[in-house]
This record gives structure tokens, sequence and C-alpha cells, in this order.
């Protein structure tokens, strides 16, 4: 009986072999199993270690070590020869042997390269249990180290190396570094904790059940890995909810984070154009407009408070003028003081509770509670004010300040006799640098000799003294965050005996800025702002858009005052680019400075305390942030 039934058994994975072969040349892949001899050289090889005998995944054994007998299989090693071959009667064999009393038991040999499988002895052994859709396949392993690269997939694997000692599973195995610190704060361990059996196997349960609505949904398609795609849904669910939930529940929750998962495969869409502009430029969308909404209700969730944080004041005087524009049309409420986490993730299901479409997050430390709210609640438009997070789910929005600065830098260079020019930055986060730079640039076309002294307020010193210590009466202090006045000493102010006096300060109009997302949901231009292949979507911003402007003393000379307002009206129309051949998204994440610029990005280990959770979530560097024990909140 088991000869009859390993006979239908090679016949079954036979026919779908073929259709796999025929499915890889369509798509103009290569249609057998890789060959590691042919993809590596002595090279690209560090070293080996034999780790011993182990359970592997099967799903991770992707080529042969040489290249005899691969045009025996598919690429994903079922068989392709004739029923009546010398080779499908030895398939059929083991397949018997797998069918009988002790299975297959003989390890097969194998060489891993970077978390991939490549079989020496044993292929056919791997699939006639890859016919059974076995999860594991047990394997004498020796690793192939390659060498260190400053590739971000080398840092991922070398990362991995360091944790597989502590997990002894492949099933651990992620493209961006830092990972496993996640996934063990995750599981409730502690960043060294070494698993135990019983942990192992109930990590691989849960591994196994995530993997199946995971490749249902395309996940093969994708370039991660399953783990990958489950850390995701662990920021949004707990490890023990995996366990418990019923099959479709599971699906249904990792669809929820489907939109994140996805992103995570490409880059971050930086959109700088209002919905204005994308109507313009876009016939069909004016001819068939989607579905309009009459009313929308619109909630404010803050972990500040607008009496004690000018960056919420800001933000609320932002939302009152949005209710003064839409009047009649828009109702807010607002939630402020609320701690990141549970307590914000309350507020917002209060807010949904009440009638809200839409959730405005005004600071980056409430990404966590935006992206298990949007999972539980896809029909809500969740916004936070940051930039560049990889969430596909949550959209972030901020404003292209650089662009005032660089007017900011042309008034100093043209008010400056020395050419030397103090500048202080806030953190160094994403945006921060080609502000810096911006100022300088402007700050060099009317001055050549113009050289700026870096300063930083998230550092143990006061920046203004040590400039004015300096003798540096000409700084660029941090921008006011409101448009209602100049406040001494924000902005562009002169030192003149022992006290400020305001020139000139970049501000953020946040008004407008919400009244062009609110404007565009109401008009039914939601999709419409959407960034292709399901993209992580942040919306930057402008002076074109009137999300930033720049407020002019009224003590400027006449002759500076004409230069401003050019410089303004060439940046609105696109005549005047501080970075003509940038990319938004380059520009964005600029992380070096001018050589005009005196001073440097402080490292994460000299901030003040209080910044550090900032750069985070925000820094420049933050993939470069060495792991701690506290899980960041991205």
């Amino acid at each position: 009986m088991n000869r009859q039934e390993a006979a239908a058994q090679y016949a079954a994975a036979l026919k779908q072999g073929r259709k796999a072969y025929k499915e890889a040349l369509v798509r103009g892949r290569y249609p057998y199993p890789q060959v590691l001899d042919e993809i590596i050289s002595d090279a690209m090889v560090a070293g080996q270690t034999e780790l011993g005998v182990m359970e592997i995944p099967i799903d991770q054994i992707v080529g042969t070590k040489t290249a005899g007998r691969r045009s025996a299989f598919s690429r994903d090693f079922l068989p392709l020869l004739d029923p009546d071959t010398e080779f499908a009667g030895k398939w059929m064999s083991l397949c018997e042997a797998h069918l009988g009393d002790e299975g297959i038991r003989d390890p097969i040999r194998c060489y891993e390269y970077f978390g991939r499988f490549y079989v020496q002895e044993g292929n056919k052994r791997v699939s006639v249990l890859r016919s059974y859709d076995a999860p594991t396949i047990s394997a004498y392993v020796i690793r192939m180290i390659p060498v260190w690269t400053e590739d971000p997939a080398a840092a991922a694997y070398y990362e991995f190396m360091q944790s597989f000692p502590k997990t002894k599973l492949y099933r651990t195995r992620f493209t961006r570094a830092g990972s496993f610190v996640k996934l063990q704060k995750a599981l409730g361990y502690e960043p060294d904790h070494v698993w135990t059996e019983d942990e192992r196997r109930r990590f691989t349960a849960g591994y196994t059940y995530f993997q199946e609505p995971f490749l249902k949904l395309g996940g093969g398609e994708l370039p991660i890995t399953t783990a990958d795609a489950m850390l995701v849904w662990l920021k949004v669910y707990r490890f023990d909810d995996l366990i418990a939930l019923p099959s479709a529940e599971l699906a249904k929750s990792v669809k929820a984070v489907w939109a994140d998962i996805k992103a995570l495969s490409g880059p971050i869409a930086v959109l700088t154009d209002t919905p204005e502009a994308k109507e313009e430029g876009n016939l069909l969308g004016r001819l068939f407009k989607p579905r309009q909404l009459g009313r929308l209700r619109a909630a404010f969730i803050s972990d500040q408070l607008p009496e004690q944080s000018d960056w919420a004041r800001a933000h609320d005087l932002g939302r009152e003028y949005l209710e003064t524009v839409l009047e009649g049309r828009v109702e807010t409420e607002v939630f402020y003081g609320v701690h990141p986490g549970e307590e914000a993730e309350a507020a917002m299901e209060e807010a949904i509770r009440r009638g809200a479409q839409l959730l405005f997050a005004i600071t980056p430390p409430l990404i966590g509670a935006c992206r298990k709210t949007a999972a539980r609640h896809p029909e809500v438009h969740i916004l936070n004010c940051s930039v560049s997070m990889p969430y596909a789910g949550v959209r972030t929005y901020y404003s292209r300040i650089y662009e005032a600065k660089y007017i900011a830098g042309a008034i100093a260079g043209a008010l400056s006799r020395s050419g030397r020019i103090g500048y202080v930055a806030s953190n160094p986060i994403f945006g921060v640098p080609a502000s810096i730079n911006a100022f300088a640039l402007g700050a060099q076309l009317t001055n050549p000799r113009a050289e700026i002294t870096l300063r930083w307020s998230c550092v143990e010193e006061d920046a203004m003294d040590a400039l004015a210590w300096e003798g540096v009466s000409l700084i660029s202090n941090r921008d006011i965050p409101t448009p209602d006045r100049i406040r001494e000493p924000w902005g562009l102010c002169r030192i003149e005996n022992g006290k400020f006096h305001s020139l000139a300060s970049p501000y953020w109009h946040w008004g407008n800025v919400y009244t062009n997302l609110v404007r565009s949901v109401l008009e039914g231009g939601w999709e419409a702002l959407a960034a292709p292949e399901g993209q992580a979507v942040n919306y930057w911003w402008g002076l074109d858009s009137r999300a930033v402007d720049i407020l002019l003393g009224d003590d400027l000379p006449a002759g500076v005052r004409r230069l401003a307002g050019v410089l303004r009206r060439g940046i609105i129309d696109g005549s005047v680019q501080p970075f003509p051949e940038a990319t938004p998204e380059k520009i964005l994440h600029m992380d070096t400075l001018l050589d005009c610029v005196h001073g440097s990005i402080p490292p994460y280990e000299d901030l003040l305390p209080m910044a550090r959770p900032i750069a985070r979530l925000q820094g420049v560097y933050r993939d470069a942030i060495p792991p701690e024990k506290e899980d960041p909140i991205l």
C-alpha cells in the first residue's frame, strides 16, 4: 500500500513541480534550485563553522551546494523527471520510508549562507518532505560566514549570528539590524535571554501559525522574512494573542497590519504637493471626483499641554484656525496631556467612539498608539506629526522649514559685517541638517565670506551663552513655533549690549497644514494623496502650500526686506531652490554639513536625557543607535 501511496504522491509532486517550472520561465526566473558554488567565491567568505545536527526550516532551503542533479528539481525542490526513471524510484522509496514507522531519520548535509540553505547530500529527502509540506528537516549544517561589508543585509546577518546561540532557531532571522532586541522585548525577555527548549517550541508554533496567513497574502513575494513581518504584527498585538486567536481572526489581524508589513520592502514616499496641486495636474481627477463628505469630526491627541508647550500651543492654534476656515464643515475635539502607550490608545478609542473620522497625533512618541489604533480601525484616517516613519497604516506630516531657513540665512549674510554667524540647532533629527545647510547657503548667497558657528540646544551647554562668549552677535536661534508674533530671543536675532534684538523668524503654520489635510478628506481626496505600491506616506509641505513662512522684524532695512520677499516668491514659484540637485528624500534624510558650517552633529551619547527619545524615533542616525534594554517605540 505504501508503494501505491508513494507513486501517487510522486505523481502529484511531479505535476506541481512542472507547473512551478513553467511559471518560473514565464516570469523570467531561474527554474531550478540555486547553486551555491555559482553564487559565491572565496573572496566573499570570511570562514566557515560546523553547527552540527539541528532542525532547519524547509522553506529556507533554496538550492544545492553543487550543480549535480539540479535539473531534476524545480526551484522549490519538487521533482521534474518522469515516473519511470531511476530518480523517481529512489524518490518513491524515500516516500515509503516517510510513510512507514521509522520515517526519514538520516539528517541531510547542507551549507548555510546568509540564512539560506544549500543541500550537499539529501536533495531527494528534501523533495519528499517538501511535497508533504513538512515545516522542518533534520540537517547537519555548515555555516559559510560572509565577509563583512557596509551593506545593511550584512549587518543584519552578523546580528543574527550573535543572536543564534540564544535561540538556536533560523526563524529569528531579520533583514534589519536591531530587530532581535525588539523581538526579545515583544516576547517579554531581556535582551541577553537564552531560550529554553519549551520557549523554542512555543515560538516555533506561533511562527508557523503566523506564516500561513502571511504567505497567503503574498508575503513570499516580498523581500523580507516572515520574522520581519511577525515583528510588525507584534508591535500591535501580543504573542499570547497569536497562540490563542482562531485562524480566521489571525488572518484578519495580519490583514489589518498588512500595509505596514508591505511598507518594510519599499522606501517612504515623501509627498511635497498639496491636494490642490495634485488635482490641478489631473484632468480625470477633476472630471470624476470621488464622493465628498458634508461634515467631518477630527480629534487632536497630544502628550503635551498647550499651556506648557509651545509646540502643543502651535498645533492648537492650527486646530482653531482649521475650525475658523472650515466653519460648519469640521468639528474638533482635543485629548491633551495623555501619556504615550495605553493612555493614548484609550484616548483614540474614545475619540472614535464619539464619532471621530480623522485623528491627528501631534508628536512622534504617539506613533505606537497610532499604529495599534489604525490596525483596529482601518475606516479611520490617522496621521502622526513626524517624518520618515515606515508605517503605511499611519500617514505622517511635517513641514519644509529649511525653505524659510534659507531666507533667514540670506538676511543674516546681508546684515553680517564680519561674516561670522551663529546657529542654534534643536535636535539631530530628520530635516535639521537640511535646515542648517540651507541657512548656510542663504548666508553665502549674500555674503560669500559667511561662516556658520553651530551649537546645539540638546547637549549639556547653554548654546546662546556659548556663542555670545565667543563674540558671535548675529545668531539664528530656534524657531518660534507660532505665527502670531516675533518673540525674543527666537529666530534670527542680534545681541547688542547684552540684549536680544529680533530680526526675522521662520515659523510653522499648522493651521494651513490641517486645513489642507481636512479639506482633502472632505473632498474625497484621501486616496488621491496616497503613494503608489502601498508605500508609507509622509506629507512634507513648504512655502508653496503656506505650511511654513517667515516673519520679518520691523527694523529690517528696506533693501533686505525686498530681498527676503524676492527669495520667498522664488521658492514658492520654484525659480529658487536651496538644493536644486537633490530629491525631497535626500533633503529630508541629509546627515552631513557643509564645509562652511563649523560644528558637527552630536552623537546619541552626548544628548541630554530628554532629547534621546526623539533621536531614537526621528534621529538622522536612528538605525545606527545600538539597541538598549528599553525598546524604542519604532
